[in-house]
Order: C-alpha cells, then sequence, then structure tokens
C-alpha cells in the first residue's frame, strides 16, 4: 500500500438521472379515430449507487473522477408504454466508506459488510402519461407529467480503516516494526519521524488459525486534533478499530505523561474513542535492562494493562498477542 496508491479522501460532483416525462398519446387505429388516451408513463432516472467491495482497500481508483453521471430515464410513448429506466450508476468503494455533503458535512451512508448498497442519490420519479389523467367529465386530457429531476451537488467519501487492533502513539514509536514483525506486511521503517504516511494493514497470525488485523495508523502529534502535523487526516482511521494499542518507547521522559498526551488527543477529536478498550505496550525495551524494567513500572499508568516489548529482539511479542487475543474477544469486561 504505497503512499501513491492510498487515497482515502476524495471530493466527486455526483448526478442522479432526470425521470422520463409521460406521454400525451391518444390511441389512433383505422377503425378508431377517436380513441382515449394512452400515453405511458416515463422511466425513473438512474440512481447514484455505493456498493462496498472487500477486494478494494483504498479511493485511488475515484481519484481523477471528479464527475459522475447516471442516466435519465426515456419518455413516455403511445399505447401505454412505458420509458426505459435510467441506468444505475454504482461506485464501488472499500469497507468502512463513509459518504458526506460537502456543503453541510452530514453523514449520509457508512458502508461496512461486503456487498452492502445504499443508494446515495435517488434518480427522479418519471411522469405520469395521460392516460391517468382521464376521468367521466374529461375523457380527453391535453397534458401529462413531466419527470421529476435528479439530484446533484458535491459529495465527500472518506474511508476510514477496518481493523480490530490499531496502533496509537507518537512518531518513532515503534508501530511499523511492531507490525512487520507479527505480520507479512511491510511498511516502511527507518529511524526518524514520519516515516510512515499512510496507514497500513497486517494479518496477525495467532494460534490454532486464528488472525487478527492489525492497522499502523501515522503518528500522532500533540495538536494533531487541530490539524498539527498529520492532523486529522489519520485520526479517523482510529475510529473504527475495536482495541486501541498504544505505544510508547522506553526512552520516552515519561511513559505515564507521553500516553495522557496521546488519549487527550483521541478525546480532543472525538471522545467515544475512550469507550474503546485500551492496552499499553512500552516499546523497545531491548535497550533496558532487567533492573531498569522493574524501575520503570512505576512510571505505567493506571487502570491500563501493560506489557514490555521489543519487536526487534521479539521480546514480549507472544504475551502481547496473548493480551490483544483476550480483549478483543472479551470485550464486555471493560
Amino acid at each position: 500500500m504505497a503512499s501513491s496508491n492510498f487515497v482515502d479522501y476524495v471530493k466527486l460532483f455526483l448526478q442522479s438521472g432526470n425521470g422520463g416525462a409521460g406521454s400525451m398519446h391518444f390511441r389512433r387505429e383505422k377503425f378508431i379515430p377517436k380513441g382515449g388516451p394512452d400515453g405511458g408513463d416515463g422511466g425513473r432516472g438512474g440512481h447514484i449507487v455505493l456498493k462496498a467491495n472487500h477486494q478494494l482497500w483504498t479511493l485511488l481508483h475515484l481519484k481523477y473522477t471528479k464527475h459522475i453521471r447516471a442516466e435519465h430515464g426515456e419518455g413516455g410513448a403511445g399505447a401505454l408504454r412505458t420509458g426505459a429506466q435510467g441506468k444505475d450508476y454504482i461506485i464501488e468503494v472499500p469497507l468502512g466508506t463513509v459518504a458526506r455533503d460537502a456543503e453541510s458535512g452530514e453523514q449520509l451512508a457508512e458502508l461496512t459488510a461486503d456487498g452492502q448498497e445504499v443508494i446515495l442519490l435517488p434518480g427522479g420519479r418519471g411522469g405520469l402519461g395521460n392516460d391517468h389523467f382521464k376521468t367521466a367529465t374529461n375523457q380527453a386530457p391535453r397534458y401529462a407529467q413531466p419527470g421529476e429531476p435528479g439530484v446533484e451537488g458535491w459529495y465527500i467519501l472518506e474511508l476510514k480503516l477496518l481493523a480490530d487492533v490499531g496502533l496509537v502513539g507518537f512518531p518513532n514509536a515503534g508501530k511499523s516494526t511492531l507490525l512487520s514483525v507479527v505480520s507479512a506486511a511491510k511498511p516502511e521503517i527507518a529511524d526518524y519521524p514520519f516515516t510512515t504516511l499512510v496507514p497500513n494493514l497486517g494479518m496477525v497470525s495467532y494460534r490454532d488459525n486464528r488472525s487478527f488485523v492489525m492497522a499502523d495508523i501515522p503518528g500522532i502529534i500533540e495538536g494533531a486534533s487541530q490539524g498539527r502535523g498529520l492532523g486529522i487526516r489519520f485520526l479517523r482511521h482510529i475510529e473504527r478499530n475495536s482495541l486501541l494499542l498504544f505505544m510508547v518507547p522506553v526512552d520516552a521522559d515519561s511513559i505515564s505523561q507521553q500516553y495522557n498526551i496521546l488519549l487527550a488527543e483521541l478525546e480532543e477529536y472525538n471522545p467515544e474513542l475512550l469507550d474503546k478498550p485500551r492496552l499499553l505496550a512500552v516499546t523497545k525495551t531491548d535497550m533496558i535492562d532487567e533492573v531498569m524494567q522493574q524501575q520503570m513500572v512505576a512510571d505505567l499508568p493506571e487502570g491500563i494493562p501493560a506489557v514490555f516489548i521489543s519487536a526487534v529482539a521479539g521480546k514480549g511479542i507472544a504475551e502481547l498477542k496473548d493480551l490483544i487475543w483476550r480483549h478483543l474477544n472479551k470485550p464486555d469486561e471493560w
């Protein structure tokens, strides 16, 4: 999932199809020169439909598509023939996609299941033909309904990654290294901040052929909820994770303080994130010995299960997997 290929935000101009006009037509046959009205109805305009596809991981295929229009419905015809419906335009999106009105910001749809379809913009209804308007006192109505116009406007599609575990930490906390060790993902790793510029997903194997999905989310800095650094661009990916794994390096000035800063940024962005189960991994423990590790236990934040790990040395990884699995499968304890 290279940075050039990962797109989690697109703004599109969408337009559903207009409904076809009803027909004003009268029956005319050889021996029936003045038959009654037989105008058919117009066809419905095409819908703009969102469809979730589990094989997609990004909105890249929509990056250069700015305008999408569904087909218009066709007009009705004589002999009560209904016009053809406009063809729907189906936009395939990854699981976790949210659709919003670009002007109001209102959330209109959310797709989380493979194959799920949502009509984002309904097509206009077709107009009624003059056959519908005949009465005992008006047996030859010379009017029919026009079709309804479609809906158009600017809309935003945002992707929020679906993962069991979201890694939360400052840049260089060791998130990418952990993901590379416990899964087959190959995130970019280097000893400088913001190596990770896009989220990375990895499937983590567990015992008895079980597994869970872990997301390496770009590092948070103080003020991220106000847009500093990478800002809220990636904070939204944390919203869909079932469990949050906070990662603080062992060489931090204060583990508790750094954890509290991360927690405050999440709360500022979305207070509901604090309702998710949380674990703490103290990383890079290959830099200290057992005595120093025991001394650091007193600096751990209260009320959150913690484990000391070193992804490079493989220390504590099995223990971390066990801890994650227990909390993923027993959320009622939180």
